[in-house]
């Protein structure tokens, strides 16, 4: 695939503290709703980039009438591992924060994270925000629903009753909205794109930042914000991310999820190696050969 980017920066704030890295695949509704909350609801000013496939709904011709955004955009859907790869390209701050077009901050949402950045004192951590979701996707997300798309979306109900749900911080950040110093981000380099269009590409890059030493996953509980469920996903076409990553890694993500990660779990401070039972190290010894045999015939 011969990848062609077009980029233009825009008037980015000079007090900007993210970097706010969005793909967006014909998808302008919901891109419109996020990025105007990112505008109506933060405490701090950011960066907005946002990575244009295709575009043919109207997204590319908004996005240039839009001056305080910066964009790249590929005619054709290069996915999300290249998308995020060629917004990182033109980021100006420090932190690198992805976000998926079809979430909605809610007011506060940023200070938790820049607050927990100055308070952790060094650059090998990973932080997510909160998802509030319709059916929550994992133990991550808190399950309530304020509608199943932009006409349904019942944003006066959410606004009024978001910051009122009971959760927890917890161990396992994967998922956007997350943040990583972009040295840490360019340490690891980015996202792998033999994972494009990109399912498995997150957990992917949580292993990466493991080898590198990364221990501290965090969720915010007091970060939120709305997710109406990954719109552009259940329209692409899936890799099969699943057994790319046992080849990649030697063992499941669902192996990283729950013994190095702890994905869900209330946290509890940095994460140690916990000790893999012998039955899960079988099993992944079993889906690394069957994977191979796959493969290689």
């Amino acid at each position: 695939m011969a990848v062609n980017i077009e980029k233009h920066k825009g008037n980015t704030h000079p007090d900007s503290v993210f970097s706010i890295m969005i793909p967006s695949w014909n998808n302008l509704a919901y891109l419109q709703l996020c990025i105007n909350s990112i505008r109506k609801h933060s405490a701090l000013q950011h960066e907005i980039i946002v990575h244009i496939n295709e575009g043919k709904d109207g997204t590319l011709e908004w996005v240039q009438s839009q001056a305080d955004i910066s964009y790249s955009y590929s005619k054709e859907n290069i996915g999300v591992c290249y998308a995020l790869n060629s917004c990182r390209t033109l980021a100006q701050t420090n932190y690198l924060l992805y976000m998926n077009d079809d979430m909605y901050v809610c007011p506060g949402w940023d200070s938790p994270l820049f607050n927990e950045i100055q308070q952790i004192g060094h650059n090998y951590f990973f932080l997510s925000s909160t998802a509030i979701e319709i059916k929550a996707q994992s133990s991550c997300s808190i399950e309530k629903n304020f509608g199943s798309s932009i006409d349904q979306f019942e944003e006066e109900k959410l606004l009024t009753e978001f910051s009122a749900l009971p959760f927890h911080d917890w161990q396992g950040a994967t998922w956007p909205p997350n943040v990583v110093h972009k040295d840490i981000w360019d340490l690891a380099g980015g996202y792998s794109i033999e994972f494009s269009p990109g399912m498995y590409s997150d957990p992917d890059f949580s292993m990466k930042l493991w080898q590198l030493g990364v221990r501290l996953f965090k969720g915010l509980e007091q970060s939120r914000v709305y997710h109406f469920g990954s719109v552009s996903v259940k329209r692409v076409k899936r890799n099969k991310g699943y057994y790319t990553f046992i080849g990649k890694w030697g063992m499941t993500s669902g192996t990283l999820s729950k013994y190095y990660l702890r994905r869900g779990d209330k946290f509890d401070g940095p994460l140690v190696q916990q000790d893999i039972p012998l039955t899960v190290r079988l099993k992944n010894i079993f889906k690394r050969c069957w994977n191979a045999l796959v493969q290689h015939g």
